[in-house]
């Protein structure tokens, strides 16, 4: 009896545990579906000013509105403890990514490291990465066929748009580096799980406030539009079509960058327009977005966004308006520039300037 009654212990036990771990996946589900507090900015007059945020596929959508705009929104956690981690590799960064040194015998080939890694590198909705430091120019690269490792590292990314890296992420990732690190010989060194999910947290606080995206309507004010129509006034702002039907975009000079801008139009009327539907692809009005932490700075993402709006409007005949179908005075555009001035201040604080590899991974 003793013995039996230790199974079911143990079993119970394990069962509380599987289901505290659903629970809490479901838990960090509903925090990430809350309203996001608003960016947003008056004049002295108290007149529509900058922008105010709303959650959308889990990010924050910053639009030109009516709102108060109290400075403590931009209040950043202090974390010394993420801000001070060392950052030495060319992918992995300490400061996003919980790392897991892989102890080896003695040097391994790339061949070897390409032939046993996980033929899914994620865990939930993380990704996760492995580097080798390469034996002859001593820096750390993703592993090449006829390369050797001195080293070798993984890690896992614990913030994106979609959350903070939970228990249960963390345990999968723990079973295909261990898995991984079984069949090259290797011994991981990972960190407590604990510590790793309470970072996430810290650092998903920090961040999660400056996930902006600005975006405004242009309206028409008389006739409908074609999306040929469109996409010809758009070209001649330095528009070119996106990866997706009734997405125009401007590209960032840098190669394989985000793009700089993004004109979208309604993509029933998109895909109407490709079925040679005139009707049905009539448009009259389309969205004009900035994602700000995905842009460098330098690049004057903000100007780039206000010159495409006026000078389309112009073109079109249409009228620029926020979320709530308000028409968009000048001095908007002015108070939403200072906000970004201090969210651009915030991220450079955390370490995670705009248009950074970093910034660009954590808000994705």
């Amino acid at each position: 009896m003793p013995a039996a009654w230790g199974l079911t212990e143990s079993l119970l036990l394990l069962g509380g545990g599987v289901v505290l771990a659903v629970l809490l996946q479901g838990w960090w589900k509903t925090r990430r579906a809350r309203p996001v507090a608003p960016l947003a900015g008056g004049d002295a007059a108290g007149a529509p000013a900058a922008a105010s945020a709303a959650a959308a596929a889990g990010s924050a959508r910053v639009e030109p509105s009516l709102g108060a705009s109290p400075e403590a929104d931009l209040t950043v956690p202090e974390l010394p403890a993420l801000r001070s981690a060392t950052r030495r590799s060319v992918r992995l960064d300490a400061l996003i990514d919980a790392l897991v040194p892989l102890v080896l015998d003695g040097p391994i080939s790339g061949d070897n490291l390409l032939a046993h890694q996980p033929p899914s590198r994620r865990a939930g909705s993380k990704p996760f990465y492995i580097e080798g430091l390469d034996a002859e120019t001593g820096e750390w690269d993703t592993p090449s066929p006829g390369r050797r490792y001195s080293e070798v590292q993984a890690g896992v990314q614990m913030v994106s748009r979609g959350g903070a890296l939970n228990e249960i992420e963390y345990s999968e990732f723990v079973q295909k580096v261990q898995a991984f690190a079984d069949a090259i010989g290797a011994t991981p060194n990972f960190p407590d799980m604990l510590e790793v999910v309470d970072e996430a947290r810290k650092l998903d606080a920090a961040t999660h406030p400056l996930d902006a995206q600005l975006t405004l309507t242009l309206r028409s004010n008389s006739v409908a539009w074609s999306l040929g129509y469109i996409q010809q006034c758009a070209a001649r702002h330095g528009f070119v079509p996106g990866a997706v039907p009734g997405r125009l975009v401007v590209p960032a000079a840098e190669e394989g960058a985000p793009p700089v801008l993004s004109l979208a139009v309604d993509s029933q009327a998109a895909l109407a327009a490709l079925g040679q539907d005139a009707q049905a692809s009539a448009v009259r009005q389309f969205t004009l977005s900035l994602d700000v932490p995905q842009t460098d700075k330098a690049a004057e993402p903000f100007p780039a966004w206000h010159r495409a709006a006026t000078a389309l409007a112009d073109d079109m005949d249409a009228v620029v308006v926020d979320d709530h179908g308000v028409p968009l005075p000048l001095s908007a555009f002015a108070s939403i520039a200072q906000e970004l001035e201090a969210l651009y201040g915030q991220l450079e604080a955390l370490d995670l300037p705009a248009g950074s590899p970093a910034a660009r991974r954590l808000f994705s």
